[in-house]
């Protein structure tokens, strides 16, 4: 494994780009989104409008230049005017569709550029649960590579070219990227979980210690070492940001990685242990069915049980998750 934690998940999760387009929008409008899975990065280009998320009291305004990441799955609509009833997007009659783009009244005034994203990895609550329901980053001067796959993905859906469907989903896994980091950047200290440790550079430091090398024989001490903190300071400080403790979250990390080989199914489970630093089976199989919910050759047969909650769940996240079940519909 690598010391980037961040390109260490997403390579877990295998996320691909269900459907990346646009909106290119005029006059007074408010478009409606069922529920979805996977995540949703959108990013105002130009003009203005209103983002509000089904469950949560407040609407987010965003301007020109912001971006905002939809990680939990909620319905939502995007309005000029919030006294506006949101229309289903799917039914509205007066967008017109071209490509990846669509076009309402002519265009021109407010235009949304947007990536879904699915995850082949059975681990999506790795990424998404430990995010909050909307991360809203605020165009600035430091946003200049995110704007720069937003103008190119602008043009290759208001321009088809050959390809341009190919180039515009690896647009969005950039800008998909791109967001994540601004988020770190900017407002990771607000929340609880690992993502936001990586923000610490000292946290950072330890959990990139921890991805590069999961089988070596962790302790705590080794690990403060690696984040340049005494035991008790970094313990204190991992626990509060992380969640869980720092030989925790070296254990789920572990289990991840051998549930996504066990489902491989090309190696054994006491090569599996071995590798990722347990003695014996035993040991290892005990770590494994109490992380992922049963017991290493069933999870290699069945997959986790779906009555298990996931080992990077939040009550609090579950829930959000719960709230925005619903049918998956193609819209980015």
């Amino acid at each position: 494994m690598s010391v980037d934690p961040l390109s260490d998940v997403l390579a877990l999760l295998k996320p691909h780009t269900y459907i990346a387009g646009g909106f290119d929008l005029a006059g007074r409008w408010s478009l409606g989104f069922e529920a979805h899975t996977g995540i949703k990065c959108y990013a105002l280009v130009s003009g203005s409008c209103w983002l509000a998320l089904e469950g949560l009291a407040e609407a987010v305004r965003l301007e020109a230049g912001d971006c905002a990441l939809l990680p939990n799955g909620r319905r939502f609509h995007l309005t000029t005017d919030l006294a506006l009833p949101p229309v289903p997007f799917e039914t509205m009659e007066r967008l017109e569709w071209r490509g990846g783009m669509a076009t309402l009244d002519g265009g021109g005034e407010t235009l949304v550029l947007g990536g879904h994203f699915a995850f082949a990895g059975a681990h999506a609550d790795v990424l998404l649960g430990a995010m909050p329901p909307i991360a809203h980053l605020r165009g600035d001067e430091e946003s200049t590579n995110l704007r720069w796959a937003l103008e190119r993905m602008r043009r290759e859906l208001v321009e088809p070219q050959p390809g341009g469907v190919l180039v515009a989903q690896h647009l969005a896994h950039l800008m998909l990227v791109q967001a994540l980091r601004l988020y770190l950047k900017g407002g990771a200290g607000r929340h609880v979980g690992w993502i936001f440790a990586l923000a610490d550079p000292q946290l950072s430091a330890a959990i990139g210690a921890i991805h590069a090398e999961p089988g070596f024989r962790w302790t705590l001490s080794a690990l403060a070492g690696k984040a340049a903190m005494s035991r008790s300071s970094f313990a204190r400080a991992f626990s509060t940001t992380v969640g869980v403790s720092p030989i925790e979250y070296l254990t789920r990390w572990r289990m991840l990685l051998a549930g996504a080989r066990l489902t491989d199914g090309h190696e054994l489970v006491s090569t599996i242990a071995q590798s990722l630093g347990y003695g014996s089976d035993a040991a290892f199989s005990t770590a494994f069915k109490r992380t992922m919910g049963c017991a290493p050759r069933a999870y290699a047969r069945f997959g986790r049980p779906t009555s298990s909650p996931h080992p990077w769940a939040t009550t609090a996240v579950a829930r959000a998750a719960g709230h925005g079940d619903g049918p998956e519909r193609p819209h980015p």
